[in-house]
């Protein structure tokens, strides 16, 4: 009766350390997810699209921004970082005043969005930042990932060179 519960237990310890084992693969940080660790660039899908593209120059608009844990068990805790380009130029996107950063847990296969909202500027004018990609990162890492932008230019906010635009935080999308 004995060697029951002795064999259960040796088995159960296997099979825990197994499930530890990286499997010898991709090392790379950006690419790997540990359990419950913030997820990164290389280990989840991004899908881009607008919600509802502003039509003209002073109109709101909205991109949102699906991702989906491809890796191992991750965790979202904070904001998206996201960057618009308009040639040498970048500008940093400012985070939704409203919104409330909530700690995300993605299993496997999970899906978590975003939304950046911007107003269009003038194209070509002197008051908006002609952007021809945006660039975010995941909180807790530093790799980017990066998408054509499509949406026309983003107007500046007034007397600054900042652009008139946030980005929300993390919401759990999905069943």
């Amino acid at each position: 009766m004995r060697a029951m519960p002795i064999t259960v237990t040796a088995l159960a310890a296997a099979l825990l350390l197994t499930a530890c084992d990286s499997g010898g693969g991709d090392t790379n940080d950006e690419k790997t997810t540990g359990s419950g660790g913030a997820c990164k660039i290389g280990a989840v899908g991004v899908e881009v699209g607008p919600v509802n593209a502003a039509p003209a120059a002073g109109d709101s608009g909205n991109v949102s921004v699906t991702i989906t844990n491809t890796g191992s068990e991750c965790t979202l805790d904070g904001f998206p970082a996201l960057t618009l380009q308009a040639g040498a130029t970048s500008s940093a996107v400012a985070r939704d005043e409203a919104a409330q950063a909530q700690k995300l847990t993605l299993a496997k296969d999970a899906t978590a969005t975003f939304t950046l909202t911007y107003v269009r500027g003038a194209a070509g004018g002197t008051k908006s930042l002609s952007v021809k990609a945006v660039k975010f990162a995941l909180p807790g890492a530093d790799a980017t990932h990066d998408f054509d932008w499509s949406y026309g230019d983003v107007a500046l906010k007034n007397g600054t060179d900042q652009p008139d635009a946030s980005v929300s935080a993390f919401q759990q999308a999905g069943d």
